[in-house]
């Protein structure tokens, strides 16, 4: 089969999209020697072995993007006899022959489930298209039972072309150790740790909260650290770290190199993702693989990936959030035996594993 990824995510983003289509094109490229891949970018960058890249550059001219997605790209899929197309950012694809047969995959459905954390035009565009994309797709992907949930209560006409398939870890999320990383970024005490954008549904001011009171409750010199980019408003949380008592312990560090990141995880004394909804949560898994303790809220997809090997809070909880912070953070024996815990459950997850049951699916197709 000759199978296409509209693989823009790679040269656009540096999200959890990002992270999955690259993990994946890297997996199939390494366990699927088979069928014949496609990336379809925006940059020419040739990272993945044996793949073939299709360079379609991006213009700011004034309604080429749309130009692109709906004529271009569909005119350049047709040309090079493609059987499947992947859309990984589940937004096309679009204007296709019948003969090509349409992956889409659905991260999350916050756009429906909560629309307040989309900017409006987003969040417009995704409710116009979406159910025409699904109604369209011959499959589709998730990537965890929450999300499949999700996405059937909306639109139960897709259930029997859903399927779940779990995200894996890169196998450079291990326990490792680097004191000079740390210092470069002036952390010079133990710190609890969150990675993931600065935006309203990662629940920062919930985080912030607890840690003021934590501060107080406890007298530790911990640092809070924050690893993200700023997203839409996070105006507003930049305002509670500025109007903290505690300011001068938290940093924000903005993006970190996937290269830094395991020394991150693996140096914290805990890691803290307090989200109110996530379609998977890598960093959770992440952290767990690195062998710090977890605390995660228990909703949507998060209880799937940290099993019984982390502690939940409920995310509207700021009490919960530092009664579980002050019970690792004072105890070394219960942060040992969280860690191990993630270990082991980090181990059930696996890029090939993903990989390898995409192709299955793909196999199922043609």
């Amino acid at each position: 089969m000759r199978i296409a990824f509209l693989a823009d995510p790679l040269d656009r983003q540096y999200g959890g999209i990002h992270v999955y289509t690259k993990e994946l094109l890297s997996e199939l490229s390494r366990v699927d020697s088979k069928n014949e891949y496609i990336v379809i970018r925006s940059e020419a960058k040739n990272e993945f072995d044996g793949m073939r890249e299709i360079v379609i550059p991006y213009s700011s001219f004034p309604g080429y993007r749309f130009w692109r997605l709906f004529f271009q790209i569909p005119k350049i899929l047709s040309k090079h006899g493609i059987d499947i197309v992947v859309e990984p950012a589940h937004f096309g694809p679009f204007n296709l022959p019948k003969n090509i047969k349409r992956v889409t995959v659905i991260h999350d459905m916050t756009v429906f489930l909560f629309p307040k954390y989309h900017v409006f035009l987003s969040q417009y565009l995704q409710r116009k298209f979406l159910p025409r994309i699904i109604s369209k797709s011959d499959q589709i992907i998730t990537n965890s039972v929450s999300t499949t949930n999700d996405l059937i209560k909306r639109f139960p006409f897709a259930k029997n072309k859903t399927n779940s398939i779990l995200l894996g870890k890169n196998g450079a999320f291990k326990p490792k150790s680097d004191i000079g990383i740390l210092l470069r970024h002036k952390i010079n005490q133990p710190y609890i740790l969150f990675v993931g954008t600065l935006e309203p549904r990662k629940n920062l001011l919930t985080l912030i909260e607890s840690f003021n009171i934590f501060k107080t409750q406890t007298g530790l010199k911990h640092q809070l650290v924050l690893i993200g980019k700023n997203g839409w408003k996070s105006a507003e949380i930049i305002e509670a770290i500025e109007q903290s008592s505690y300011n001068s312990d938290i940093m924000i560090l903005g993006y970190v190199s996937r290269e830094e990141l395991p020394v991150f995880y693996s140096m914290a004394e805990i890691f803290v993702y307090p989200s109110i909804y996530e379609g998977f949560g890598l960093p959770v898994l992440e952290a767990m693989a690195c062998g710090t303790p977890v605390i995660t809220s228990y909703v949507s997809s998060l209880p799937e990936i940290g099993g019984s090997a982390v502690l939940y809070t409920d995310p509207h909880s700021v009490d919960q959030l530092t009664a579980h912070m002050v019970r690792l953070c004072s105890n070394s024996e219960e942060r040992q035996k969280y860690g191990r815990l993630g270990l082991g459950q980090s181990a059930k997850f696996s890029w090939e594993k993903t990989a390898r049951k995409t192709v299955d699916l793909f196999e199922t197709m043609i």
